[in-house]
């Protein structure tokens, strides 16, 4: 008999050896299934969240990366600029990975009406070329509109700003800041709209202007901005792209002060707290393989107990003690795979109308929305998986299945005829 010949039998012995207590395998491949659901729907949980935070954190700032001041980061003013900005970003729209651009200038400002003084953050956009995909304030003007392309006194107001400064749409407001030079300038505007983003503290304090009448109120030249930001198809590739940037910045005089800076690093509080929860998820599942791994050991191992005499008379037989261990890493792996084909079964319904239709947590957001770093996180939960992540809960999975199953074959390998025999 070939060796192909004798590990088909093998793996043929094995799979049928499953069907002697199916009540047992069965309750095996229930478990297997469990933790393999818990673990696609907890990650998919993770991903599509995340994602959407840091995407709307992209959109809400600087982009998945920005391109700044060398010495902004460090220490932020309006007079750390990027000279040229309209025809850098230009250039870098047509670099690969980079999906879209937008020149803007942030920064602090102090709004103040007949009644009130209020400081805030201030981002001046061009309204002719950003739309919400780039902008998400754009899609949360819930007040009037936001101001067309030639306003020059247009403002928008966050709504709780705007009622902490007693206006409305109509009225109008004084800003004050610090100029390129250092010196002090100041400007007029008109509310056109009032922001309700979700998030209170964003809704508190964000003021929008538009571009070019902010680049003369500053004393900034044409095409002068305080940042480029860079948007990308896959925020896991914000990296990647900054440190390309970074290089091509570098090869260039004329912008050799500016860095691309990645997401995770001009908002390094939602970093922070997008890194724990991730970490928590991945403790989570770890905890659930363990849970599993422990059921599967349990299984083999008392399989392998039960048939002690009968391992003895086929190692009398003739079988190695190396065949023996094979037979019973075999029978873990049909679990294996089985136990996964199972998971496909019930994972795959819930996963898409999870994926589609997502959960309602107003209910339990209530009238206090949760807000990270200025980010309010969404009412309704929908999952998405990464492909790749759906391939390591698949691979581990079966990887701890047999791994379980390895000491109870060892355990069948040392089996010795003549004791056993006679045990039995």
């Amino acid at each position: 008999m070939s060796l192909s010949m004798k590990r088909t039998s093998l793996w043929a012995m094995a799979r049928r050896n499953l069907g002697r207590n199916r009540r047992r395998t069965a309750l095996t491949l229930a478990s297997i299934a469990f933790g393999v659901f818990l673990s696609v729907v907890s990650m998919g949980a993770q991903d599509r969240n995340w994602q959407e935070m840091i995407d709307l954190a992209a959109r809400m700032g600087g982009g998945h990366v920005t391109v700044q001041h060398a010495d902004y980061l460090d220490t932020p003013s309006l007079s750390r600029t990027v000279p040229d900005a309209d025809a850098l970003a230009a250039v870098l729209a047509r670099e690969p990975g980079v999906e879209r651009v937008a020149v803007r200038i942030a920064g602090q400002l102090m709004l103040s009406t007949a009644r009130e003084s209020h400081g805030a953050a201030f981002l001046a956009f061009d309204p002719s070329v950003e739309d919400s995909a780039s902008l998400a304030f754009l899609e949360a003007v819930s007040d009037g509109e936001v101001f067309a392309d030639g306003n020059r006194t247009g403002i928008v107001l966050g709504a709780r700003l705007a009622r902490n400064l007693g206006a409305g749409v109509g009225d109008r407001v004084v800003y004050t800041t610090t100029g390129r030079d250092g010196g002090i300038v100041s400007g007029l505007g008109r509310v056109t709209g009032l922001l309700r983003t979700g998030s209170p503290s964003a809704d508190a304090g964000t003021v929008l202007l538009p571009l070019a009448p902010a680049r003369e109120v500053l004393g900034y030249g044409p095409g002068e901005a305080s940042q480029v930001a860079v948007f990308v198809g896959d925020h896991r590739r914000a990296d990647t792209v900054a440190e390309r940037l970074a290089e091509w910045l570098a090869q260039r005089p004329g912008v050799a002060a500016a860095a691309a800076v990645p997401w995770h690093e001009t908002r390094p509080g939602l970093a922070s707290f997008v890194a724990m929860k991730v970490g928590g998820g991945v403790i989570m599942i770890a905890v659930i393989g363990l849970m599993v791994a422990a059921g599967i050991f349990n299984t083999v191992f008392v399989s392998v107990m039960e048939r002690l005499r009968e391992f003895g008379i086929m190692m009398a037989l003739g079988f190695s003690p190396a065949k023996l261990f094979r037979l019973v890493v075999y029978e873990s792996a049909w679990l294996g795979l089985a136990g996964l084909a199972l998971a496909g079964l019930i994972t795959t319904g819930p996963y898409i109308y999870l994926n589609r239709k997502g959960i309602d947590m107003s209910g339990y957001v209530g009238n206090s929305p949760t807000d990270i770093s200025g980010i309010a996180m969404a009412s309704e939960l929908k999952f998405g998986i990464y492909p790749e992540n759906l391939v390591r809960i698949v691979v581990l999975a079966f990887v701890v299945v047999v791994l379980a199953g390895i000491y109870p074959a060892w355990r069948a390998g040392r089996v010795q005829p003549a004791e056993s025999i006679r045990a039995g």
